[in-house]
C-alpha cells in the first residue's frame, strides 16, 4: 500500500479523496493554493442530479453519486448540508418545452424518478411561487434531486481526514512535480517546501490541466465561468431547486436565496491583472427575475456576487483514476463535482490504495482524452 499521498486541491473532490484515503490507512497531505473550498467549491450552484446526462454510463454514475450523499447524510448526525428536496423545471417556448419533454422521457426510460405537475400541484410544493409565473401544466418535478452546501461538506470531510492524521496545507500553490523513474517522487510548493510522495491525486478543479502539465500530461479542458448572486435573508418560502425560464434559484441557508442565469455568466469579465468583475446590469436582471417568480422576495438585496470557474474536461465527462503512463498520478476532475465527489472520490482513493476499480472507472479514464 502507498505510504504517503499528496492530494492537490481542497475542494469537494480533494476533501472526499483525502477522507477516503485516510480511512484506508494512508498518510495524506492536502495542498491548496488558497483556502479549503475557496475556489470552485465555494462558488457553485451545487445541484445534485443526473437529469439528462449522457451517455448512460455518466447518468448511472451520477445516480450512484446521489446515493452516496444519501448514505453519508444517514450515517453522520447533523449532516444538514445535504438537501434532497427536489427540483422543479418548466419552459416558456415550444422548442424548450419539447426539449424538456424529451429529457423527462429519457430519464423515465432509465428508471429515474420524474413526474409532470400542473400549476396547483407545483404551488403545493412551493406556495410562495407567483401563480402567474407558472404554466397551467407541463411542470417537470424530479423529487430525488436537491443541492449540497459544499463548504460545510468540505469541512466535514477534511475533519474526518484530519482526525486520521492528514495535514492540510493552505495558501501554498504547487509549483512543480518531480518525475523520475516513471513516477512522481515529490511535489514542490511556492513556499519552498518539498513533499516526497508515493502518489499524487490531481483534484485541482479548473487548475487541473496546469497540474497535469507539471507531470508532462496534456489534459484538454474547456472551463467556463458561472456567476452566482446571493441575496440577503428574506422571509419567503423556497424549499427546493427551481429552474424557471428566466432564472434558476435555490435556498442557501439562513433565509438567503442563490440565483443564477446562463445569460449572467456572459457578464463576467477578467482584466489583464486577473481581476474578475460582473456587469451590474446583468446582476439586476437576475434579481428582478427572482423577485418576479417569488413576489415575497421583493425585499431581498444582493449580499454578494461570486464568480466560479467550472472545471469541464473537453468532452464534458469526468476524468478519473490512474494514468497508465504515470501510474502513481491520478485524476479526480469533473463538472458536477457536487454530485459526483463522494462516489468518484472514493473510487479514486481505492485505486490509489491498490484496489481494482477498473470497471467503475473505465468510461472516465484520462487516456480517452489523448485519442483523436
Amino acid at each position: 500500500m502507498v505510504a504517503h499521498v499528496v492530494v492537490i486541491g481542497a475542494g469537494v473532490y480533494g476533501a472526499a479523496v483525502a477522507a477516503s484515503l485516510t480511512r484506508g490507512g494512508a498518510r495524506v497531505t492536502v495542498v491548496d493554493a488558497g483556502a479549503p473550498a475557496g475556489g470552485t467549491s465555494g462558488a457553485t450552484f451545487s445541484w445534485t442530479n443526473s437529469c439528462g446526462k449522457q451517455p448512460r454510463s455518466y447518468h448511472d454514475f451520477s445516480v450512484t453519486g446521489m446515493e452516496a450523499h444519501r448514505r453519508l447524510a444517514a450515517d453522520v448526525p447533523h449532516s444538514d448540508w445535504y438537501h434532497e428536496n427536489g427540483n422543479l423545471e418548466w419552459a416558456a417556448t415550444d422548442a424548450d418545452r419539447e426539449a424538456l419533454s424529451r429529457k423527462v422521457a429519457g430519464v423515465l426510460a432509465y428508471g429515474y424518478e420524474a413526474r409532470w405537475l400542473d400549476r396547483a400541484e407545483a404551488r403545493e410544493l412551493e406556495p410562495d411561487l407567483d401563480p402567474a409565473a407558472l404554466p397551467d401544466d407541463g411542470i417537470a418535478y424530479f423529487p430525488r434531486e436537491g443541492w449540497v452546501e459544499p463548504t460545510r461538506l468540505v469541512a466535514h470531510l477534511l475533519a474526518v481526514a484530519g482526525a486520521a492524521g492528514a495535514e492540510v496545507v493552505r495558501d501554498d500553490a504547487v509549483t512543480g512535480l518531480e518525475v523520475t523513474g516513471g513516477g512522481v517522487r515529490a511535489v514542490r510548493l511556492a513556499s519552498g517546501r518539498r513533499l516526497t510522495t508515493d502518489a499524487v491525486v490531481d483534484c485541482a478543479g479548473p487548475q487541473a490541466a496546469r497540474i497535469a502539465a507539471l507531470a508532462g500530461l496534456a489534459l484538454p479542458m474547456r472551463n467556463t465561468r458561472g456567476v452566482l448572486v446571493y441575496t440577503s435573508p428574506v422571509a419567503v418560502a423556497v424549499g427546493r431547486v427551481v429552474h424557471a425560464p428566466h432564472v434558476h434559484l435555490r435556498p442557501d441557508g439562513g433565509g438567503r436565496l442563490l440565483l443564477h442565469t446562463p445569460e449572467a455568466d456572459e457578464a463576467a469579465h477578467v482584466s489583464d491583472t486577473g481581476e474578475v468583475t460582473v456587469d451590474q446590469a446583468a446582476v439586476d436582471v437576475v434579481v428582478e427575475a427572482g423577485r418576479a417568480l417569488y413576489p415575497g422576495a421583493r425585499a431581498a438585496t444582493v449580499e454578494s456576487v461570486r464568480v466560479g470557474e467550472r472545471p469541464i474536461p473537453a468532452d464534458g465527462l469526468p476524468v478519473l483514476g490512474r494514468v497508465a503512463a504515470l501510474p502513481n498520478f491520478h485524476f479526480a476532475v469533473s463538472h458536477s463535482g457536487a454530485t459526483l465527489s463522494l462516489h468518484a472520490g472514493g473510487l479514486v482513493a481505492a485505486e490509489v490504495l491498490g484496489e481494482d476499480r477498473g470497471d467503475a472507472l473505465a468510461p472516465f479514464r484520462f487516456e480517452r482524452t489523448t485519442v483523436h
